[in-house]
């Protein structure tokens, strides 16, 4: 039996550079678990599972554009896509085909038990780099751009937003 797609599924392709900008934007803060990275070289693809932050998905009165601050809240117990009204994660895929090297630098991807927050997807020629927190790469040598992006499973509530301003503010601090 085939998986009904609900119209809040994310779905996305990129086959350039202006489509690999929306995608890196969807993923912008998702925690990627290093078990759940893997490079299938005898096929040319390079798959990731990711935990999202649904940017996309702004509930009344959390956010107020003008400041960009929110306002404190805890998340709800109510299913995700029930109650609209919450800051949520998803569960999603990322396969990235015609990947023909990896390297990495900042990364261990022998660490499997660690956890990365990827920052953005960036293209440089043949080279597509997963940029993560902390000054990490994933640099993936392609043939041609072919990613594919998909939402999985349930959303559900999370109380914690991704806050760049205030991280920004706070790393020129020391840290005890």
């Amino acid at each position: 039996m085939a998986k009904s797609v609900k119209a809040t599924d994310m779905r996305l392709m990129a086959k350039d550079a202006d489509d690999l900008a929306i995608i890196a934007a969807c993923l912008q803060d998702a925690l990627v678990p290093i078990s759940e990275v893997q490079y299938l070289a005898g096929e040319q693809r390079f798959i990731m599972l990711l935990n999202r932050f649904r940017w996309e998905r702004q509930p009344a009165g959390r956010h107020i554009p003008a400041t960009g601050k929110t306002q404190p809240g805890d998340a709800s117990f109510h299913d995700a896509d029930d109650y609209f009204d919450t800051e949520q994660r998803i569960h999603c895929g990322l396969c990235i085909d015609k990947v023909t090297s990896v390297r990495s630098r900042g990364v261990n991807l022998k660490q499997r038990g660690k956890f990365l927050s990827l920052l953005t997807l960036q293209i440089d020629g043949q080279n597509l780099n997963l940029v993560f927190a902390g000054g990490g790469v994933i640099q993936l040598t392609v043939s041609e751009l072919s990613l594919f992006l998909s939402d999985m499973g349930e959303g559900w509530p999370t109380q914690w937003r991704p806050d760049h301003e205030r991280e920004a503010a706070g790393a020129g601090k020391g840290r005890e």
